[in-house]
């Protein structure tokens, strides 16, 4: 049986994380991205499909292609930050589940027309990002999830000719916590929840 986090962990992933716009200058090391995906890539995913790629955007160059799909308000936070992730989803992802889901034909269930693939691609995905997040936190990465930006232009830049199609960008690097706003209120439980 697995036992609760301890209140600093919790603290750490949830309650005192925060989305963070700036960032130091400190880097982020091949070794720690790695170390990031090797954590993320246990979440479930829908028949453990695992449909998401993860661009690190880091070189100068990388950052320049990624500019113009940016909106005007992402742009300079984007190219200040340590690293972007792209999250995209792979449409062809089901081509990988005679390794990933080997106990039936899952690849069956997928097959057909590209497009018809796309919704549980992106719905795996979108929690393989989520990971991405809390990973990061977990291994004293900070996080700024967003979507302000063309996912059509990403896609040109950075996966044209491939099944992949970009769904959010995550910048990551070790937060600059001066540059915080005050923490926003979220939805008690009996406005968000309910039990039946």
């Amino acid at each position: 049986m697995s036992q609760s986090l301890d209140a600093a962990a919790l603290d750490q992933l949830f309650r005192s994380a925060r989305t963070y716009s700036a960032f130091t200058d400190k880097p982020v090391t091949d070794q720690t991205l790695h170390a990031l995906y090797d954590l993320l890539k246990w979440g479930p995913t829908g028949a453990n499909s695992t449909p998401a790629r993860f661009v690190f955007v880091r070189s100068p160059e990388a950052k320049a292609r990624l500019k113009p799909s940016l909106a005007p308000g992402n742009v300079d936070k984007t190219m200040a930050a340590p690293v972007t992730v792209i999250v995209a989803y792979d449409l062809d992802f089901h081509e990988h589940l005679p390794k990933l889901y080997p106990h039936t034909d899952a690849k069956a269930w997928f097959d057909g027309p590209q497009e018809a693939r796309r919704e549980p691609a992106l719905l795996s995905a979108v929690l393989q990002g989520a990971y991405l997040i809390l990973a990061a936190r977990a291994l004293g990465l900070d996080a700024g999830p967003m979507s302000g930006f063309d996912a059509a232009k990403a896609d040109e830049a950075f996966f044209a000719g491939t099944s992949l199609r970009a769904s959010f960008l995550v910048n990551l690097g070790y937060g600059d916590a001066s540059a915080l706003h005050p923490r926003l209120p979220r939805l008690s439980f009996d406005e968000a929840a309910r039990i039946v």
